[in-house]
């Protein structure tokens, strides 16, 4: 049977039909589907671990114990679980590994626009790219069992498109796996230098082994057409490669990106005068290519940052550009990403905007806090870099600099990294004021669930997190949990908490307003006392608009969350009842 499926529900079908057993993953667009479709298998186990480093160490566990396992996240996410992936390179595996990795070219939900090739070289493990759904079930599948056979972890590379398009695959049955019998081995598993010196041998000897696989591997195809032109390519490149140039070029495509055959590339480039190299991002293939002496054309011709089009390779290929194609004469109002009506941040930032406070920000919906009319958060590096960026701002600035700075992390995200931050905090003595954005969910990847909680993946109930208990046993005496929709007293909590010579916490507690369990109802409506101030324009509700220099609330996009109310300096806003 066929079906329709995304790229990552078809990984997660390849993994169900690899019999594998444990998956293990933190969410993070582009990947998070992937865990999300493995739920709905009952013979596998899977769990949101609090962060990527934790899911990869799960992973590994398992493959140890015999399991097929594997572990999902975003690119930026494999940085955060890189310590362990690096060992396992080492030790090697007993039931099959896979780690499956998510770029997000054109960063349209990332930080940075990073390159997981690079990591695949550096750790020294196999790497295999798929170029649409049918590929991304299948080489998942190709990854358990090539995993097992050569004794190594198997990187998965997906990107954006390959995540989030849809192309029909071929369903199959589960196989049947067992789990393999765990052998204590202490050579083999025992990372101390004296046994880590030895299994460097043997992953020198496995990469051997891989390249000489590269050359034979039907992963790695070339496609005559008759054509001058060649095309060394891989991933989705290739598809956009395919349609912009058909038959207009010979392929050679990708399907294991690391270790890459040398051979076969070299036999395949002598035939055509012009050779180019098609990927996105980084010169990673084409720097291989080079090393191997071919002469090939590459980022000379195409751009090192974002997504590819086939109309940019038909172009820089062929010297062919589109068709002229109709336009609108008027300019098309943008839409840049906003907080949703109802959200429970707006109060949060809508109080740090009006004390003109520092703040240092993390990841998540809360990012939005940096753009107009809120413009409150000051900076964004990573997961938890919220907490330790600002007491080293502390420290750098001063005391009184430190008044005037909070840090901003969500719940999530809390448990993800910002712990080791405040201990940090506690321990070098710092005062920083920490405030927990805590919206019973991790909203910014669609509504997961975490430690904080009290539900697993599957719904479940668990142990739910105790925020105060927690960050009181990190060393933190004052904290105050505070609706941020009580504007008053929320502004208060802040001026109090900010002024103190220690560390402080502070809970801005309210759900998401997307979750099905917030019934808010009725709608907000402008009275005839309004005098026009706008005030309530500087919340940055999507509800709140202006319309003839007048304020007006969109009934269709308010859901009477009330917090244009709590605002409104002439009690000019009131709440209708639906």
């Amino acid at each position: 049977m066929k079906k329709l499926l995304i790229g990552n529900a078809a990984v997660a079908r390849g993994a169900y039909e690899a019999g594998a057993n444990v998956v293990a993953s933190y969410p993070g667009t582009p990947s998070t589907e992937i865990t999300e479709e493995i739920v709905k298998f009952d013979e596998i186990y899977a769990e949101w671990s609090p962060n990527e480093k934790v899911a990869a160490e799960v992973a590994i566990g398992a493959s140890i114990a015999g399991a097929r396992a594997m572990s999902c996240m975003k690119h930026v996410g494999l940085n955060v679980m890189a310590d362990p992936v690096f060992t396992v390179s080492y030790t090697g595996v007993n039931g099959g590994l896979v780690f499956c990795v998510a770029d997000d070219p054109g960063m349209h939900s990332s930080q940075n626009e990073q390159d997981s090739r690079h990591y695949a070289k550096a750790s020294k493990i196999m790497m295999l790219e798929p170029s649409d759904s049918s590929e991304c079930k299948d080489f998942t599948k190709l990854a358990f069992g090539l995993s097992e056979k050569f004794d190594t972890p198997v990187f998965l590379r997906l990107s954006t498109r390959v995540s989030h398009s849809q192309s029909l695959v071929e369903l199959g049955e589960r196989e049947d796996v067992k789990v393999k019998d765990y052998e204590k081995n202490p050579a083999k598993y025992v990372m101390m230098p004296g046994n880590a010196i030895k299994r460097h041998v043997e992953v020198e000897k496995r990469i051997e082994a891989l390249t000489d696989f590269a050359e034979s591997t039907e992963l790695n195809a070339v496609e005559k057409n008759g054509a001058k032109i060649g095309v060394i390519t891989a991933g989705i490149a290739y598809a956009y490669a395919k349609e912009a140039l058909g038959d207009k070029a010979d392929f050679l495509k990708l399907g294991m990106v690391y270790p890459m055959p040398k051979q076969k590339i070299i036999d395949f480039a002598k035939d055509y005068d012009k050779v180019y190299v098609i990927e996105e991002l980084d010169p990673v293939i084409e720097d291989h290519c080079k090393a191997l002496g071919l002469n090939v054309m590459g980022k000379e011709v195409f751009t090192l940052l974002g997504e590819y089009t086939p109309t940019m390779i038909r172009k820089a290929v062929l010297g062919e550009s589109e068709k002229e194609v109709a336009e609108i004469d008027e300019a098309i109002p943008v839409r840049p990403p906003v907080m949703c009506a109802g959200c429970p941040h707006r109060g949060t930032f809508y109080v740090l905007k009006k004390l003109g406070l520092v703040v240092s920000g993390d990841i998540g919906c809360y990012t939005l806090g940096a753009t107009p009319p809120l413009q409150s958060v000051d900076t964004t590096i990573c997961m938890g870099a919220s907490v330790s960026a600002a007491h080293g701002m502390a420290k750098a600035q001063g005391a009184e600099f430190n008044k005037k700075l909070v840090s901003v992390i969500g719940d999530s995200t809390f448990m993800h990294s910002g712990i080791t931050g405040l201990i940090d905090i506690v321990y070098n003595k710092g005062n920083n004021t920490v405030i927990i954005l805590d919206n019973s969910i991790t909203g910014m990847t669609g509504h997961q669930e975490n430690p904080t909680t009290g539900r697993t993946i599957r719904g479940e109930a668990t142990k739910q997190v105790d925020l105060v208990a927690l960050c009181k046993a990190c060393g933190i005496d004052h904290i105050t949990v505070c609706d941020p929709f009580d504007i008053k007293a929320f502004e208060k909590v802040v001026k109090t908490e900010v002024e103190r010579d220690e560390p402080s916490i502070i809970i801005a507690q309210r759900p998401c307003a997307l979750l099905k369990t917030v019934k808010y109802s009725g709608v907000c409506k402008i009275t005839d006392k309004c005098k026009n101030c706008k005030m309530c324009m500087k919340l940055g509700c999507p509800a709140i608009t202006l319309k003839d220099d007048k304020v007006v609330i969109d009934s269709t996009q308010c859901n009477g969350c009330g917090l244009c109310i709590n605002v409104c300096p002439f009690g000019a806003i009131e709440k209708e009842e639906n």
